[in-house]
């Protein structure tokens, strides 16, 4: 039977806005909690554009202000119901989780592990992109068994993952695509400040930066993030190259990727000295159209650029 579920989710959000918590329900002894010990990521934010800004800053306060050292007491009665009804959810059957680290090269907005402790055995889960099917059936059991969003679902209605959205070669969608409205990059050596080196506003038709620019044409520059599947970056299946070869320089570079879309829904894409797989194409490519290095190509080993062409060719 079932004695304990540690819940531990990470959120993270361009220029190193972070937030990481861990909810313990002890069956045995009749309690839950957030481990406090366990967050180990300050409050921070760094200024930057404010119609980018906004669509995260609102989630992170939320997130950070309501973990709190709170110690839920459960009776008999709840406990035992509550095992009951999550041994009948069957969460994990069928369900291929991804791999976990504590430090990712590639790493999405949101992912979240479970640790099951049983009497007699141990499971651990990590979640990404995909969910278990009767994910939301679990997230229902948690509000009623403790009175709030234990699994941050009001909040992944407005974050890319695969509970709400799919995501396709050319977008994003839910029901309908989304329209994008704001791309902001950046890229900075990994002991500097974080900071943008260019933002997109699809809206207002321009580029401010590096590189500024009026009456963009945004169609061909959408057609370059479906080109070279980036929507799909944050998919393991595009980080190949990562996932098989560390890269050879040890500091270099952090950079990140946000695309904001209609009703302020997030896609975000943070690395640490790694590329998804058509990254050095897609950067050599804007470099031809524009004569500017505006993704940093020049940054990446002329080896490993061949290397990530070489894995892009086989996804």
């Amino acid at each position: 039977m079932i004695e304990r579920l540690e819940i531990t989710q990470r959120f993270n959000f361009k220029k190193s806005n972070k937030h990481y918590e861990c909810f313990i329900i002890d069956l045995v002894n009749g309690n839950a909690y957030f481990n406090i010990s366990e967050m180990i990521y300050p409050d921070q934010y760094f200024e930057g554009n404010l119609s980018t800004e906004d669509s995260f800053a609102l989630i992170l306060n939320d997130l950070k202000s309501r973990v709190t050292s709170r110690i839920f007491h459960l009776d008999e009665k709840s406990r035992e119901g509550f095992k009951n009804d999550f041994m009948e959810l069957d969460l994990f059957n069928d369900f291929e989780g991804e791999s976990f680290r504590y430090f990712e090269k590639l790493e999405n907005v949101y992912s979240c592990n479970v640790n099951v402790y049983y009497s007699d055995k141990y499971e651990e889960c990590c979640i990404k992109n995909d969910f278990p099917l009767r994910w939301l059936e679990f997230s229902d059991l948690l509000i009623r068994m403790f009175n709030f969003d234990v699994l941050n679902v009001g909040h992944l209605e407005n974050i890319v993952t695969g509970l709400f959205f799919d995501v396709r070669k050319d977008g994003i969608y839910r029901e309908d695509k989304l329209e994008l409205m704001v791309l902001e990059f950046g890229h900075y050596e990994s002991d500097t400040l974080p900071h943008s080196n260019f933002i997109i506003d699809f809206n207002a038709g321009n580029i401010s930066g590096y590189l500024e620019k009026e009456n963009i044409d945004s169609e061909l520059i959408l057609s370059l993030l479906s080109e070279y599947d980036v929507y799909q970056w944050i998919f393991k299946d595009y980080h190949k190259k990562s996932e098989k070869h560390d890269s050879v320089v040890l500091d270099g570079y952090d950079w990140y990727l946000e695309l904001i879309f209609e009703d302020s829904v997030i896609w975000n894409l943070s690395c640490h000295n790694e590329y998804p797989d058509s990254y050095p194409a897609l950067a050599s490519k804007i470099r031809e159209m524009t004569s500017f290095d505006l993704l940093e190509l020049e940054s990446i080993p002329e080896d490993e650029i061949e290397l990530f062409n070489n894995y892009a060719k086989k996804s």
